[in-house]
């Protein structure tokens, strides 16, 4: 059996297979340290500030005031904390300063069964989808780089003392694409103006988790939203009617919005027989 040549490496071709390696070395540890910074970028993102720990367990609601900035009605936010603390529900209150676009982004996260979003909502210049909820971030194209590129996040326009200000915007594939997490079943309650004109932000957040998903026809004022809430939470959640029923004693002691002749609805239909779980001691 003739026995194999074995091919000998110049110092040339050594000192080239060894640079080889060092390449390749360099190469994996880059591409690692690149692994860690998404990851790390990637939780300082998505989650909510300040949340270290997994969220509370325990029945829990939250009031998202956005519209504090604009209409304040202190009224309103403690009516309905005392509606849900008294059944037994935990609440959080956030300010309208708070809600950002990396607040929305991490709210599933923070595991409330019932979220009310008191906030300004709009459809396009012409009534057309998509809707937007408003945040009170000021609009930049050197924010939110990707989610913008993707179209994720729109600018909305807010007039404030006779000028318009820009804002960042949630549109439904926000929702879909950019929130972390799923709400666990919960109950959302949109406030603002055409949160259920379309089904786009409906669809979205019951895609996301939820279980049902709550909003007005058509525009409506600050007065009457705040006004139709309070009374569907007193039959929703403290007497403990479906849905349905909530919404048809609501009408018939609120009626529709006098300047815009808007009605609440909820989504899907077929959680008309929805109850609230509550904790009663």
């Amino acid at each position: 059996m003739k026995a194999e040549k074995r091919h000998v490496l110049t110092r040339a071709e050594a000192k080239a297979k060894k640079e080889r390696r060092s390449r390749n070395a360099a190469a994996i540890a880059l591409v690692l340290i690149l692994v860690v910074v998404v990851v790390a970028y990637a939780v300082y993102t998505y989650l909510p500030q300040g949340q270290t720990n997994p969220p509370p367990s325990g029945l829990r609601a939250a009031i998202v005031d956005h519209l504090s900035l604009t209409f304040p009605n202190e009224t309103f936010v403690e009516t309905v904390n005392k509606t849900l603390t008294d059944v037994g529900y935990t609440v959080d209150y956030y300010p309208g300063e708070n809600v950002t676009v990396d607040f929305y982004r991490g709210l599933p996260l923070l595991n409330y069964q019932i979220i009310i979003l008191r906030v300004h909502s709009a459809l396009s210049q012409e009534d057309k989808p998509p809707l937007a909820l408003f945040t009170a971030e000021r609009y930049s194209q050197s924010s939110h780089v990707t989610d913008q590129l993707y179209d994720r996040l729109i600018g909305v326009v807010y007039r404030v003392g006779g000028q318009d200000e820009q804002y960042f915007g949630i549109p439904p594939v926000f929702v879909r694409s950019s929130m972390n997490g799923r709400f666990p079943n919960s109950t959302i309650i949109v406030m603002g103006c055409n949160g259920l004109t379309y089904k786009d932000m409906a669809e979205a957040f019951v895609e996301r988790g939820a279980s049902v998903y709550v909003g007005f026809r058509n525009a409506v004022s600050a007065s009457h939203t705040d006004q139709t809430t309070t009374c569907l939470l007193q039959h929703y959640v403290t007497e403990g009617l479906t849905l349905k029923e909530s919404m048809i004693k609501t009408y018939d002691e609120v009626g529709p919005d006098p300047a815009y002749d808007s009605v609440m609805l909820y989504y899907p239909q077929e959680a008309e027989n929805q109850t609230i779980t509550r904790n009663i001691h």
